[in-house]
C-alpha cells in the first residue's frame, strides 16, 4: 500500500512539473514564433511580457527591450505567432490600458501585399505617450497666458 500511495505522489510531483514548465513559458525554445523588431523614439512604460494586440485581440508578447545608442531609440523585439503575417507598412503603437494602466504594443495592419519575415523591422511606429509630459505641458502653457 504505501509503495502505491508513493508511486501516486511522484506521479503527481512530475505531473505538477511538467504543467508548470509547459503553461509557465519556461520550455525553453518557442516553436511556434517569430520575431519582428520595432524601433520607437520613446518605450516609456513598456515592459518584457507586456502584450501585443493586433484588432483588440492579443496575439503575441514584448520579448525583449533594448536601447540603440548610435539611433538613441528603443529597439523593442515582437514575438509573433508564426501563423499571423504583418504587412511591411503595418504601423507598431505604444499604447496604455487605462489612464494608470500597463503599457501594450499595438500593431495595425496595412495593406501591402508584402509581409515581413522574421528578424525584419516594423517601420512605421508611434511612441509612448507620457501622461506626465501632457499634463506638465498644459499647466505650463495655461499659466503662460496670464
Amino acid at each position: 500500500l504505501e509503495v502505491i500511495v508513493g508511486l501516486f505522489v511522484i506521479l503527481g510531483v512530475v505531473t505538477f512539473a511538467f504543467l508548470a514548465v509547459k503553461l509557465g513559458g519556461l520550455g525553453g525554445v518557442e516553436t511556434g514564433n517569430y520575431t519582428l523588431k520595432a524601433r520607437f523614439q520613446s518605450s516609456s512604460g513598456l515592459k518584457k511580457g507586456a502584450d501585443i494586440e493586433m484588432a483588440g485581440v492579443i496575439i503575441g508578447k514584448v520579448k525583449a527591450i533594448s536601447f540603440d545608442p548610435e539611433d538613441y531609440e528603443a529597439v523593442v523585439d515582437l514575438s509573433i505567432p508564426k501563423d499571423i503575417k504583418v504587412q511591411e507598412d503595418a504601423i507598431a503603437s505604444v499604447r496604455s490600458t487605462g489612464i494608470i494602466g500597463g503599457k501594450f504594443v499595438k500593431i495595425s495592419p496595412g495593406g501591402s501585399d508584402v509581409i515581413l519575415e522574421p528578424g525584419e523591422t516594423i517601420v512605421e511606429t508611434e511612441s509612448s505617450v507620457s501622461l506626465e509630459e501632457l499634463i506638465s505641458k498644459y499647466i505650463f502653457e495655461s499659466s503662460g497666458k496670464d
